[in-house]
C-alpha cells in the first residue's frame, strides 16, 4: 500500500465576512481561514499570521499554554509566527494582541483534512444533491466535535490569498450547516471521528465539471507535456490579468472569424446568409421546441443549429417595442428580428429576455431567427414551453413553443477548438490559484480527492497530469510525506458486457497509476455507480470505504481497507488464471462460482464475455469461444458489473493483462 502526506487547501477569506463583531475593532487581523471554531493539526506545529500596525509587537497566546511574540513587519504590517499545538482537545481560545486583543474562540485540536476535485465531491446531502437518505442523514448530523469548512468557488488567474466562505468560515457541524457541505467530505470526517474519537475538521474545497489541470500550479504544469506552451504565454504576460484577457479576446476573434467561414449559415466574406425575412426555407426540417436537439432529430451532434419561425403581429402593437422570451438555449445563441441581429446571449441555463426595437415590428408576418451554438451537452431552444413568447408586457402574448424551422450550420467536429476563457473553472491553474493557494500555510494531516470525469477522453495525458498535481501540492504545502487518498471513477453510461475501448476504464486505469507514489491510496468505487447518473447516492458507503485507507494507513488502526490487486497471470490451455497480491490491510476476496466483470480475448484481439471462479487467491477464466488466451480484462467497460469483492465490501480493482 502507498500512502501520500498531501495538504489541501481552499482559499482566504476577509475577516468581516468570517469573524465575530468584535474583531472589527482591533486593528491585528487575520485571514479568513482562521476563524472561531476552527480545528488545528494536533501535535504539530502551525503557521499563524495576519496583518498589524506597522512595527507593533504583535503576542499570540494559545488557550493549551503555547506563547510566542513577534514584530509586525515596519513596511507592510504582517506578522507570522510558529505555534506548537498539543494532543487533541479543546475548546481553547487564541489571543492575538497588538495591543489590541482578537480573540478565535471554540478552537478544537485534532485532525484536518483537505477535500478537493469536482461535483462528486461537490455533492451536498441535500441542494441539488440529495443523496441517500438525506434527510435522515442531516437530522442525526449533530456533532459539534465535528468542524466543517465550505471554500466559496472562485477563479484566478494569478495565485491569490482572498478566501470566503458559504458558511462564515468554520463552523460545528449540526443539522443547520451540514445540508450544504461535500457529502463525502462530511462522511469522511464522521468515521474518523467515531473511530479515532478526537476532534476532526474538513475543508471542502471543490468545484463540478473542473478538470484536474485547473487545480494545479502554473509553476508545476509548464513541466507537464501539453502544457508548457500554454504556460509559457501566461507567463510571458507577467501573469498581468489585463494583459491575459486580451490576449484571449484576441484568440477569440480569430476563432470566431475562422468559425465563420466553416459554418454554412455565412458566405465567404461573414455575412449571414438565413436571415432574411423572404429565405426559401421549404427544405429545413422541423422541430418541436421546447426541446434538446439531440433527442429531436440530432443525435450525438455539438455545433451549430439555425432556427428560424414566423409570427404575426397584431396590429396594434405595430411600431411598439417588444419583449422577445425564449426561455434557456443550450449554449449561445444570436437572434436576428426581420433579417436585422437583436440580441445575443450564452450561458446554457440562463433565461432569454430581450427587446425588439420598435422601428423594426410590423403588422403581421415577422421572422425571428436564431442562430444557436451548442459548445457540448444536448443542445438546443430547452424552453420550458411558457417562457417562450412574445409580448408588449401586458397579458396579452403570444406563444413562441411549438413547430420551428432548422438547418444545420456546421459539426463542432468540423471547427478548431474554441479559445477557453482565463476565468473559466475549467482553465488551467484558476482553481489552485483562488481556491488551493490561499490555504498553503494551514496545515493539514492529509487530502482526499474524488475527480476525473471532467478529463474522461485524456486518459494518457492525465496519467501524468494527476501525478504531477499530486506532487505539485506536496511541494506547495511543504510536505512530501502527507497522505493523498483518491476515488476511482465509478460505474456509468450503458451496461455492456464487452467495451475495449471504454474511455472511462482508460481514465480509471490512468488514475490507478498514481499508486507507484508513495503515501497514495485508492478507493475502488466501481460498483456504487449509476447507468443515468453521474451522482451516485450512496456516498456513505464510498465514505466509509476511503475513510479505512486513512484509518489503516495513516493512523494505523488494524482493520481491512482494501481488496487484493492484480499481481500477473499464467495461461494454462484454455484458461487463464490470475493472481493477486495482499496489501497489508487488505482482506482476501470472498470465494465464488460465478465471478463477473470479466472479458478474454485470443490472438486476435477480440474480446468476448468469459466465465470466470475463485480458487483460493487467484481467479481462473476461461470462455468456449477462446481456445488460445492471451489476454484478459476485468471491470473494462464504462458501467461493468463487477463482483469480485471481501467480505467488508471492498472491491478488486479494473485492470487489465494487455497494452493494447
Amino acid at each position: 500500500m502507498k500512502i501520500a502526506k498531501t495538504i489541501i487547501c481552499g482559499a482566504a477569506l476577509g475577516l468581516a465576512a468570517a469573524v465575530s463583531p468584535a474583531f472589527l475593532q482591533a486593528r491585528v487581523t487575520l485571514p479568513g481561514i482562521f476563524t472561531d471554531n476552527m480545528v488545528l493539526q494536533r501535535n504539530d506545529t502551525i503557521t499563524l499570521f495576519g496583518s498589524a500596525d506597522k512595527g507593533k509587537r504583535v503576542t499570540v497566546k494559545a488557550g493549551w499554554g503555547k506563547n510566542v511574540t513577534t514584530t509586525a513587519d515596519a513596511a507592510s504590517g504582517k506578522w507570522s509566527v510558529k505555534l506548537a499545538t498539543a494532543d487533541a482537545g479543546g475548546p481553547y481560545t487564541i489571543s492575538v494582541s497588538d495591543g489590541k486583543e482578537l480573540k478565535l474562540k471554540n478552537v478544537m485540536l485534532g485532525e484536518v483534512w483537505f477535500c478537493s476535485g469536482q461535483s462528486n465531491m461537490e455533492m451536498p446531502l441535500a441542494g441539488w444533491g440529495k443523496i441517500k437518505d438525506y434527510e435522515k442523514e442531516i437530522a442525526a448530523a449533530d456533532y459539534p466535535d465535528i468542524r466543517l469548512y465550505l471554500v466559496k468557488q472562485a477563479t484566478s488567474v494569478v495565485p491569490i490569498d482572498k478566501i470566503e466562505s458559504p458558511l462564515g468560515g468554520w463552523r460545528e457541524c449540526s443539522p443547520e450547516t451540514v445540508p450544504e457541505f461535500s457529502a463525502l467530505a462530511y462522511f469522511f470526517a464522521r468515521n474518523l471521528w467515531q473511530q479515532l474519537d478526537v476532534p476532526v475538521g474538513v475543508v471542502a474545497s471543490t468545484w463540478g465539471g473542473t478538470p484536474a489541470e485547473a487545480w494545479t500550479s502554473a509553476e508545476t504544469l509548464k513541466e507537464v507535456y501539453g502544457y508548457s506552451e500554454k504556460m509559457a504565454a501566461l507567463e510571458a504576460t507577467g501573469f498581468d490579468r489585463d494583459a491575459i484577457m486580451a490576449n484571449y479576446q484576441s484568440d477569440l476573434a480569430a476563432w470566431k472569424a475562422s468559425v465563420h467561414k466553416i459554418d454554412k449559415g455565412y458566405d465567404a466574406d461573414g455575412n449571414e446568409l438565413w436571415i432574411a425575412e423572404d429565405l426559401d426555407d421549404a427544405d429545413w426540417s422541423e422541430m418541436n421546441v421546447p426541446c434538446y436537439m439531440e433527442q429531436a432529430g440530432l443525435p450525438a451532434f455539438d455545433g451549430v443549429v439555425w432556427f428560424r419561425r414566423t409570427t404575426d403581429v397584431p396590429q396594434e402593437w405595430a411600431g411598439k417595442q417588444l419583449y422577445l422570451d425564449l426561455g434557456a438555449i443550450d449554449d449561445e445563441d444570436i437572434v436576428y428580428w426581420n433579417g436585422i441581429k437583436v440580441a445575443e446571449g450564452s450561458g446554457y441555463n440562463w433565461q432569454r429576455h430581450y427587446t425588439v426595437p420598435a422601428n423594426l415590428v410590423k403588422a403581421g408576418r415577422n421572422v425571428i431567427t436564431v442562430r444557436d451554438f451548442d459548445t457540448g451537452g444536448e443542445g438546443g431552444l430547452t424552453g420550458p414551453a411558457d417562457a417562450m413568447a412574445l409580448h408588449r408586457g401586458g397579458e396579452q402574448v403570444i406563444s413562441l413553443a411549438g413547430a420551428w424551422k432548422y438547418r444545420v450550420g456546421c459539426s463542432l467536429t468540423d471547427m478548431p477548438a474554441v479559445p477557453m476563457s482565463p476565468e473559466s473553472s475549467s482553465y488551467p491553474t484558476t482553481l489552485f490559484n483562488a481556491m488551493v493557494n490561499p490555504w498553503l500555510q494551514y496545515r493539514f494531516k492529509g487530502a482526499i480527492w474524488y475527480q476525473g470525469e471532467a478529463n474522461v477522453g485524456r486518459a494518457n495525458e492525465y496519467e501524468t497530469l494527476f501525478k504531477s498535481l499530486i506532487f505539485d501540492w506536496r511541494k506547495h504545502f511543504g510536505d512530501d510525506d502527507m497522505p493523498f487518498y483518491f476515488v476511482q471513477l465509478a460505474n456509468y453510461l450503458q451496461r455492456l458486457d464487452v467495451q475495449p475501448e471504454s474511455q472511462w476504464a482508460a481514465l480509471r486505469e490512468a488514475q490507478a497509476c498514481a499508486l507507484g507514489i508513495e503515501n497514495t491510496g485508492m478507493m475502488v468505487n466501481i460498483d456504487l455507480g449509476e447507468a443515468g447518473d453521474i451522482h451516485p447516492k450512496n456516498k456513505q458507503e464510498v465514505g466509509r470505504r476511503l475513510s479505512a485507507l486513512a484509518l489503516a494507513y495513516t493512523y494505523g488502526l488494524d482493520i481491512p481497507a482494501e481488496a487484493p490487486v492484480y499481481e500477473g497471470y499464467e495461461v494454462t490451455g484454455d484458461r487463464v488464471r490470475v493472481s493477486f497480491t495482499m496489501p497489508s490491510n487488505g482482506e482476501p476476496f470472498e470465494q465464488s462460482q460465478e465471478v463477473k466483470g470479466f472479458v478474454i480475448a485470443g490472438p486476435d484481439r477480440v474480446f468476448h464475455k468469459a466465465q470466470a471462479y475463485t480458487d483460493g487467491d487467484c481467479v481462473v477464466v476461461y470462455s468456449p469461444e477462446v481456445a488460445m488466451p492471451v489476454a484478459v480484462r476485468y471491470g473494462w467497460a464504462d458501467n461493468p458489473e463487477c463482483t469480485l469483492s471481501t467480505k467488508s465490501g471492498f472491491h478488486v480493482a479494473p485492470f487489465r493483462t494487455d497494452n493494447w
